[in-house]
Formats: structure tokens, C-alpha cells, sequence
């Protein structure tokens, strides 16, 4: 397994450099060597290191959603706060509405089943897209209007309406008794509640730090420990009370930047510093989840639903922003950033498929149904980073100026990171 780890990483660092050298985000090279790497491909990649690669892309995550929660001022997410919500439901909705009504005559699907692909494909990847945003917050690109703030936000809201939605129509479809509105109301129920755990934990934390002083290294150690225990807690909780374990693991790092700065940006450098080999590991794991194969048993057909259904999705999104302060390119923006697709998909694709086998039940939607899933990370995760980065590059004010004191400081650090940078570019 440490030979198959040494091998991913290594290549991984020169495909990510090759793919800066022709102005690709490099997650997009990282993620084709997964699929290349993979059981599905040259199968080089370890069994046992692919048996845990859900453990692997989980904390992976969660490296990129505290760096996330360093990043969010609570004023810049008061200003946004409206748009937000908004944008955690309605392109999901059309998305997944679209699908509804077309599958059945493209993929042969009853509604049901259409409505549980629906489900599976609106949900926007936050391992394509927190990324790129918090790239966009250290070049302080669309910082004064708040509009990374805005994209990661939304979509971290985003996957908790969509995958609860799922998990009720699965649950119907395979005659499991299912309490529609207790899973319905779970939805407001866990946002708070993840938000309010995750503040009480930061808070908590802060204390912490305040009193023993340990190196920024350890508090970042305590706060990846934490926040696995959170997710973990998530899951023992999930039928007696529900609560989003990734909105808290965000809201720990809000609420430090709130109350200190200085020890969020020190601990935010840490992170960023293991995040170069989290992203390595979350990209590969993800595309070595693709089955290549199983995504062209879907077609042509599959290929034109899928695109179909982003233009709702992306006029779903549109309507979410249409009346906000943002310039049309802006806007045009945000719309892009919605339309990753990758992590949920690799995480819940095949959950129709065994479910139906279980039940004794006709397996060959769910095989479609996966097929569609692995399709939609195909032509979405690549295609959409690419996308977002030269979008935001393009049409992203990069500005140092803002309306008010409380992130006034923070977009100096990210004024000092760049010109740091570009003082070390000058001597490489």
C-alpha cells in the first residue's frame, strides 16, 4: 500500500504541475490519473488502499471545509446570507425536476426512478468547488461583493437538501417505511443544528487555544481529530436526530476568524499546507470511483439529459441572483460554479443499484441510474473547474477594498499572501 501511495503521489504532483504549465486547474490532471489508476483502469492503484479510500476522501473533505470556515467572515455571510439559502435549493430543484420529467423518455425510467437520479445528479461537488473558491479568497478576486462566500454557502447547503431528498425517495422505492415529513423537516433541523454544534465547538476551541497557547501545528491536529468526531457522531445520530457534521466542521473555523484572526490565519496557513496532499489523495480516490465503462452504457441519450438538465440547473441559479448587486459576468459566475459534479455522485451512485438487489428487485435501472451518476462526473467535475477557474480569472474584480472594518483585515492577509508570492516568483 505505501509503494501504491508513493506512486500516486508522485505522479500526481507532476500532472498537477503539467496542467498549471497549460492553465488547467490542476485538480482537473489529479482526477483523470484517478480514473486512469483505477480498478477501472490499469487497476495500479492498491485493493487496500482503495478500501479505505471513503475514509481517505472523508478527511480529505474535511482539510478543505475547515480552510473553507477560515475563510468566512461573519459579515461578509450576513450580506449573503439571503442569496444563499436560495441557492441551496432552487438549481437543485430544477435540476432534479428536469430529470423528472425527461428520463422516462430518454433513459426508459419510471418517475420514481427519475426522481432518484434527479436527486443524485443536483447535488454540486464541494470537492470541485471549495477549492477554487478559497483559491479565489487568497487573490481576493470577487472579495468585495462576497461572492466566493456566496458560492460556498450555497453549495455546502446544497448537498444537504439533496442527498436528505434522495434518501426519502430510495426509502419509498424500495418499500422501507419512510416518515416523509420527519425526513423533510430534518432538513432546517440539521442545518441548525450543524451550524450551532460547529459554533459551539469553535467557540469551545478558541477557549481552548486562548488558555494553553499550544503551536498552530497542534491546533490543527485537534481540529482535524474534532471534526472526524463530528462526522462520525453524524452518523451514529442519523435516526434519532439529524445534524449536517459538515456545515459544523465549516462553522468551527467562522467563528475563531471572528474571534481572533490572527490565530485563523495561522492555523489556515497549516491547513493549506496539508491540503496539497489531501488534494491529492480526495481527486485520485474520487476518479478512481469511475467506472468508464458503466458511463458509456448511457449514450448519447445519457450525455444529452444531463446537459439538458444543467440548462434548468443553470436557470434555476440565475433566478437565485437575478435581483442581488452582482454584474451580469458575475452572475454568469456563480451559475458556472454550480455546475460541478463529483463527490456525492461517487458517494451515493450506486446506493439504487445495491438497494434494488437487496430488495429482490429489478436491477437494471439502478444500473442506469449509476451509469448516469459516473457519466455526470465525467463530463461536469473536468469541465466545470475548468470552467470556474477561467471564469473567475476573467471576470472576478480583484479589489482590496471593502465596506466594512470587520473584513477589512482579512483581505489585507490576502493582499500580503499575494504580494508575498509574487516576491518569491521573482527570485525562482
Amino acid at each position: 500500500m505505501a509503494l501504491s501511495l508513493a506512486k500516486i503521489i508522485i505522479c500526481s504532483l507532476i500532472i498537477d504541475w503539467l496542467f498549471r504549465k497549460i492553465k488547467c486547474p490542476g485538480l482537473i490532471g489529479i482526477l483523470l490519473l484517478g480514473i486512469i489508476f483505477g480498478s477501472y483502469g490499469l487497476n495500479w492503484i492498491n485493493p487496500d488502499l482503495l478500501s479505505i479510500s471513503g475514509d481517505l476522501r472523508m478527511i480529505a473533505l474535511i482539510v478543505i471545509l475547515l480552510r473553507a470556515g477560515f475563510q468566512l467572515s461573519k459579515a461578509t455571510l450576513n450580506r449573503v446570507g439571503k442569496t444563499a439559502l436560495k441557492l441551496s435549493f432552487i438549481p437543485a430543484t430544477f435540476e432534479a425536476t428536469a430529470i423528472f420529467l425527461f428520463a422516462p423518455y430518454f433513459l426508459n425510467l419510471s418517475p420514481m426512478e427519475s426522481a432518484i437520479l434527479g436527486f443524485i445528479i443536483a447535488a454540486v461537488s464541494p470537492a470541485v468547488v471549495v477549492p477554487l473558491m478559497i483559491r479565489f479568497m487568497e487573490e481576493g478576486k470577487g472579495v468585495e461583493k462576497g461572492i466566493p462566500t456566496l458560492v460556498l454557502a450555497g453549495a455546502s447547503l446544497d448537498d444537504i437538501y439533496a442527498i436528505t431528498i434522495f434518501n426519502v425517495l430510495i426509502g419509498i422505492y424500495t418499500g422501507h417505511k419512510v416518515n416523509i415529513i420527519r425526513k423533510l423537516s430534518g432538513i432546517p433541523l440539521s442545518i441548525i443544528l450543524g451550524i450551532g454544534i460547529g459554533l459551539l465547538t469553535g467557540f469551545f476551541l478558541y477557549t481552548l487555544f486562548e488558555r494553553f497557547n499550544p503551536r498552530a501545528t497542534k491546533r490543527v491536529i485537534l481540529l482535524l481529530g474534532i471534526s472526524i468526531l463530528l462526522v462520525q457522531l453524524e452518523h451514529y445520530l442519523r435516526d434519532i436526530i439529524p445534524f449536517a457534521a459538515l456545515l459544523a466542521v465549516i462553522s468551527i473555523g467562522v467563528i475563531i476568524l471572528e474571534r481572533r484572526e490572527k490565530m485563523a490565519h495561522e492555523i489556515s496557513m497549516k491547513l493549506s499546507k496539508i491540503w496539497v496532499f489531501a488534494e491529492i489523495i480526495l481527486f485520485v480516490m474520487v476518479g478512481a470511483k469511475v467506472n468508464v465503462p458503466v458511463a458509456l452504457k448511457a449514450g448519447l441519450s445519457g450525455i444529452f439529459l444531463i446537459v439538458l438538465a444543467l440548462v434548468f440547473r443553470s436557470f434555476g441559479t440565475y433566478l437565485c441572483v437575478a435581483n442581488s448587486h452582482l454584474s451580469l459576468k458575475e452572475k454568469l459566475f456563480v451559475v458556472i460554479s454550480y455546475l460541478p459534479k463529483a463527490t456525492v455522485q461517487a458517494a451515493i451512485g450506486a446506493v439504487p443499484l445495491n438497494a434494488m438487489k437487496l430488495s429482490g428487485m429489478n436491477t437494471q435501472p439502478g444500473e442506469i441510474i449509476l451509469a448516469m451518476a459516473v457519466l455526470s462526473i465525467l463530463l461536469t467535475a473536468p469541465l466545470g473547474a475548468l470552467g470556474i477557474s477561467i471564469a473567475g480569472d476573467k471576470w472576478l474584480k480583484t479589489s482590496y477594498q471593502t465596506f466594512n472594518d470587520n473584513e477589512c483585515s482579512q483581505v489585507i492577509y490576502h493582499k500580503e499572501k499575494i504580494e508575498m508570492s509574487q516576491t518569491s516568483k521573482q527570485y525562482e
